[in-house]
């Protein structure tokens, strides 16, 4: 690998960023199978990489996003077998590596470049996204991610040379001259800032001093709080201390940590690649420790210095001008950096930005992005931070779940699975009612639509489940609150990254725009017509349908011909005891003031809508749980819409429709709840006895129930 490339400058209308792949090929370096192209913008110092660098353009089959969108068939089957990383990851040595080959021969100033080993499966449409680094400085943190990111972004890394001393000002305006020119050719697009620590300071700088302009800022554990680091201690030092101190990188990072391997061998244990033998520990130990004079290099004694001084400045001028900042941020915390109090400094950043988001790792170090738990795609993905044009769309802006993400939500909802052990009974097309989801029509639009349980536990086995046995990726719409912040900012029991999720796997803002889209891309829709009165219900309420009174979803249905599935879910009588439901709470004075506040915060999902559904309260039944029982669904037989646009038109016709649905959904529960009186297998006890005698069968969708 060398990094290798020509002087491209800037020029109004034209940018750099757009030119990536209508180079011209004039020979090349190959080495490892990393290339780079590079382009070098002047910072009023020089004209750029030099006349001698060379441009490689990597031939690559060509990808879009469009295929990144589509659910290829039967790989989410079996969640366990599939990969735990994503295919053509690099890893952390890969990127000490990449590191000593870019410094090998390392010289001039700043420059961006574009790891082409992702370029060509961009999609035209894609937003620019720029990496700022950290205080490294070789542009290489994302390494990790660029075998995703480079699938929904078009990616130019920031490289600041070993031997560079560019202050903090000009590296400011370099990354501003290239977002204005990016602007300038697509001002439709937002165009993403990833930063680390001290790039952080840059991004902030930049966003504040171009307000107008549409930027999505993805930081991760910004240097705004140097002045309360550790590392604010060491330009003294520095100043004073002899040269044959080992005042360097490794020395620095042992400081806090008590051992500069303690961030590698972290990661190798919560990612659960710690070798079993002490033959496999002593080997990897010698490769780590291999690569800590690879950091010595990176940043020398003077350039340390200097790259402590530019994060003092830094810092400083970021927090002068927080307040002209109105980009949309998500800031990324870890809860174990030990080089600067990132979790003080998200708290306050968040409270000074108008539109900033937390995601938190707990178990993570500074070098966020570059532990192997951490997956940048899917932590801007679940966040709906990922967007093509100035809005976020449910639909064109959706990126499905890879196997590898799915693999890890899996995991994570294994135990809802384990407990209810889920049934589902599905109808043919003759009637036919049958074991498994056989009687789900593959092709859209199909609107299922059924009973909102307490606390909407239900959706998680029936979206898993239909992904797995047909490959059938459900939409659900879903309450504003997931995708709206609240006005006054989110209180500790609404943490939005609780409905991180929800959002993964595809759920959209309920409103009668996503309803359109969804239906005009033919998906599978799931709708709750009781919404949250149902999932909030009261004592004495359970299975019982608040539906509203106006008749759209059928209307809407037979204008694209959609197959309504009517569906009912039944569970163990609920999942819980209610202690105190809404009618209890309200009679608490304190309780009811925070119930009006809490509703207040978020939009009203059915603004025009009368009756038991409108005007829902957002609350928490004060519940006591119950010893586990059975999930059973029961999906309808389709009731077809195809060719009914002009005669629903008619009210009454409409109506009758409506009320068709409601009665099958009702039907369909009252038939579960007769049926799970014969089921062997309905209590959790049973169930474990069952898996643990037949240790192939491990599904708990197998375990056998009633006779249909």
């Amino acid at each position: 690998m060398a990094a290798i490339g020509a002087s491209i400058r800037l020029a109004a209308g034209g940018s750099p960023f757009s030119r990536r792949r209508t180079a011209t090929r004039y020979g090349g370096i190959q080495k490892r199978g990393r290339f780079f192209a590079v382009s070098t913008e002047t910072v009023g110092r020089g004209t750029g990489f030099g006349e001698n660098e060379k441009v490689v353009k990597k031939t690559m089959n060509q990808k879009t996003v469009k295929e990144e969108t589509e659910v290829k068939p039967k790989i989410y089957a079996n969640p366990e077998e599939l990969p735990e990383f994503e295919e053509d990851k690099k890893l952390l040595k890969d990127y000490f590596e990449e590191c000593k080959e870019i410094i090998r021969s390392d010289g001039g100033p700043p420059r961006w470049f574009s790891p082409l080993e992702c370029s060509s499966s961009t999609s035209p449409d894609c937003p620019l996204l720029l990496f700022l680094p950290g205080i490294d400085g070789t542009g290489l943190g994302l390494i990790m991610h660029h075998h995703k990111l480079g699938k929904m972004f078009n990616i130019w890394c920031l490289h600041i040379p070993v031997q560079d001393r560019t202050p903090f000002n000009e590296l400011v305006k370099l990354v501003e001259t290239a977002i204005r020119s990016e602007n300038f050719r697509s001002p439709n697009r937002p165009i993403y800032l990833v930063a680390e620590s001290l790039g952080a300071c840059i991004a902030l700088s930049a966003a504040a001093r171009n307000p107008n302009l549409d930027l999505v800022l993805v930081l991760s554990n910004p240097a705004t709080s140097f002045s309360k680091s550790q590392w604010q201690t060491l330009i003294p030092l520095l100043d004073i201390m002899p040269d044959q101190f080992p005042l360097n990188l490794p020395y620095m990072l042992s400081l806090p940590t008590g051992n500069p391997l303690t961030m590698l061998m972290d990661n190798a244990v919560k990612s659960g690649l710690l070798p079993q033998t002490i033959e496999d520990l002593s080997r990897n130990l010698a490769t780590l420790s291999m690569y800590l004079p690879v950091l010595a290099d990176i940043l020398p004694r003077e350039t340390l210095r200097w790259k402590l001084n530019l994060l003092k400045s830094g810092a400083a001028y970021a927090n002068s001008c927080l307040h002209a900042v109105k980009a949309q941020i998500l800031i990324l915390c870890s809860g174990r950096d030990l080089l600067l109090p990132s979790q003080e400094e998200c708290q306050r950043l968040q409270k000074a930005l108008p539109d900033c988001e937390i995601r938190k790792f707990e178990g993570s170090g500074h070098f966020l992005f570059l532990e192997d738990n951490v997956d940048l795609v899917t932590t801007i993905k679940a966040a709906a931070f990922y967007r093509r044009g100035k809005q976020f769309d449910c639909v064109s802006d959706y990126v499905p779940p890879t196997p590898c993400e799915f693999r890890k939500v899996h995991e994570s909802i294994r135990w809802i699975l384990s407990a209810t052990g889920p049934v589902m009974l599905s109808t043919l097309e003759d009637g036919k009612v049958v074991r498994g989801l056989e009687g789900i029509p593959s092709e859209g639009p199909v609107l299922f639509v059924g009973y909102h349980m307490l606390m909407g536990f239900e959706i998680v086995p029936l979206v898993a489940q239909l992904l797995m046995e047909r490959n059938i990726l459900v939409r659900g719409i879903a309450h504003p609150m997931i995708f709206v912040k609240p006005k006054g900012g989110y209180l500790p029991e609404m943490d939005p990254s609780n409905f991180d999720i929800f959002r993964l796997m595809g759920s959209v803002p309920v409103s009668g725009a996503s309803f359109f889209k969804l239906m005009s891309s033919k998906s599978h829709i799931l709708l709750y017509p009781g919404g949250a009165r149902e999932a909030l219900h009261r004592k004495g309420e359970e299975y019982k349908l608040f539906w509203p009174e106006k008749t759209e979803f059928v209307r809407m249905a037979a204008r694209f011909g959609a197959k309504i599935v009517p569906f009912g879910v039944v569970g163990e009588d609920d999942i819980a005891e209610i202690i105190l439901d809404y009618d209890d709470q309200v009679k608490i004075p304190w309780r009811r003031e925070e119930i009006e506040r809490i509703t207040k915060q978020f939009p009203k999902a059915r603004a025009d809508a009368s009756g038991e559904v409108a005007n829902q309260q957002m609350y928490l039944p004060v519940m006591l749980p119950k010893f586990p029982g059975r999930f059973y669904y029961y999906f309808g037989k389709p009731i077809l819409t195809e060719g009914m646009k002009e005669e629903l038109r008619d009210k009454e016709k409409c109506d009758e429709l409506y009320l068709r649905v409601k009665s099958e959904v009702e039907g369909c529960i009252d038939f579960l709840k007769r049926k799970r009186e014969k089921d062997p297998y309905r209590n959790l006890f049973s169930r474990v006895l069952y898996q643990a005698s037949r240790p192939g069968s491990t599904s708990p969708f197998h375990i056998p129930s009633f006779d249909i």
